[in-house]
């Protein structure tokens, strides 16, 4: 929008005058063989992704967790079905990814090793970005070394657009930057926010979640993976002019026809100002994204420290991004197949469940604890969540589903679950956790 091209544009000048604007310089790298090999459905490899074994010490001391052991070794079998990783697509032993890694490795074995700004960019790198920010819809891209650098990278940048402006003193109060924030953001945004709130760069302003009447009244997701409320955040946006930053972290890939995430599901894909994603997810890799306009890029390699100062990305691990996000556009049956899986266990359940993120929230720590040692004797890897992470009383076993599952998979884990799932009178408070 206009009168943030034209802020960024001053600080950008501002950066100039200094000599203080930076840019990657990319070292050649040759690239990559001809398209991978895709599949028109799942293969062996894909029960890599979800089975995996655990060491009879490790299942022991999980077991005994909560102060009620036995004493005595139980007997439980090490092999099990995982339920609480982020690899929504499947894609982490995909044997596209796997070669693409393997093969770079070969190549030029883990790359240049450096920041981005230094020698760690590659024409590797380059085509990464360009490649998510086709998917993104956007201008440009900057290759981050994780999500959470992306966002704490957003918010240092945001931030120093009003020091910048303040040409050599700390601005006034209503100099600086309002941020307003959903109360149950991730903590990569909170943490960027506190930071450059402290050094007085910024005023943040935290709603209620997925509140737009809250939000609208200070104007004038998170554990659960909720949906922000996009098409009313829009709509805000254009009557108030705010920069509208999300982070798509479980929806890009998963969300929308080609993968874009929550925006393209939503449609509004040209009203995102900033999208932050993370590659560790449904891309079943590593890193972070920043997709924005390319005066952003600018600013934020200019000034986000966490992506400044941190050892770019090794080159096998960006050969398999981009083999992923090459896969996730070929082999789309994936996404269709995450969403039948949605389905399938809301029809088993009978809850009103919207993602692959499901929350059951079990209470007490002591209720979680034992609910996870449940579904460790079912042969379920589901791992209890309890403060800090979540509020206390509100603990829950996190279940995520994988286009790796199969049927079969998720009826068994039903049955487990059956004790804990929420009764009729809970549905009310179950809801509010399980969106996404």
């Amino acid at each position: 929008m206009a009168q943030w091209d034209a802020l960024v544009d001053a600080a950008l000048a501002r950066l100039a005058s200094r000599s203080l604007l930076r840019a990657t310089r990319p070292i050649a790298l040759a690239p990559p063989p001809a398209p991978p090999e895709t599949f028109p459905g799942p293969g062996p490899w894909d029960r890599a992704a979800v089975e995996i074994r655990l060491d009879r010490a490790t299942l022991h001391q999980w077991l005994a967790e909560g102060g009620e052991a036995s004493g005595q070794e139980e007997e439980v079998d090490e092999k099990l079905i995982l339920f609480s990783g982020n690899d929504y697509m499947g894609l982490s032993s995909h044997p596209a990814i796997r070669n693409a890694a393997v093969k770079a490795a070969e190549e030029y074995g883990m790359g240049p090793r450096g920041s981005a700004l230094i020698c760690g960019y590659t024409t590797y790198h380059k085509m990464v970005e360009e490649s998510l920010a086709e998917l993104k819809k956007k201008e440009d891209c900057l290759l981050c070394p994780t999500g959470f650098s992306a966002n704490m990278a957003v918010m240092t940048a945001l931030g120093n657009i009003s020091s910048l402006l303040a040409a050599g003193r700390k601005p006034a109060e209503d100099e600086r930057i309002a941020v307003f924030s959903d109360a149950l953001n991730h903590a990569s945004i909170i943490d960027g926010i506190r930071l450059v709130e402290r050094q007085q760069e910024v005023v943040a302003f935290v709603y209620k979640h997925c509140d737009m009447s809250h939000l609208e009244f200070l104007l004038l997701f998170s554990m659960d993976g909720d949906f922000a409320p996009l098409p009313e955040l829009v709509k805000l946006r254009r009557k108030y002019g705010f920069l509208l930053v999300i982070d798509d972290a479980h929806g890009t890939l998963v969300c929308g026809e080609n993968g874009g995430g929550a925006p393209e599901l939503f449609e509004c894909e040209n009203e995102i100002d900033i999208s932050v994603g993370t590659l560790s997810k449904a891309a079943g890799c590593q890193g972070g994204f920043i997709a924005c306009s390319t005066r952003w890029k600018r600013l934020i390699q200019s000034r986000g420290r966490s992506f400044i100062f941190s050892t770019a990305l090794p080159v096998p691990v960006v050969a398999s991004v981009y083999a992923a996000l090459y896969v996730s556009r070929k082999e789309g049956w994936r996404r269709s197949l995450i969403w039948r899986h949605v389905q399938y266990f809301a029809s088993l359940t009978k809850l009103n469940i919207t993602s692959p993120i499901i929350s059951i929230v079990v209470g007490s720590e002591k209720a979680a604890l034992r609910a996870g040692r449940d579904m460790l004797r079912s042969g379920f890897h589901v791992t209890p969540i309890r403060p800090p992470t979540v509020p206390p009383n509100s603990c829950r076993l996190r279940i995520t589903l994988s286009a790796s599952h199969s049927s079969d998979d998720i009826k068994r884990l039903v049955d487990a679950l059956t004790p804990w799932l929420p009764h009729k009178h809970d549905v009310q408070i179950y809801s509010v956790a399980s969106k996404l």
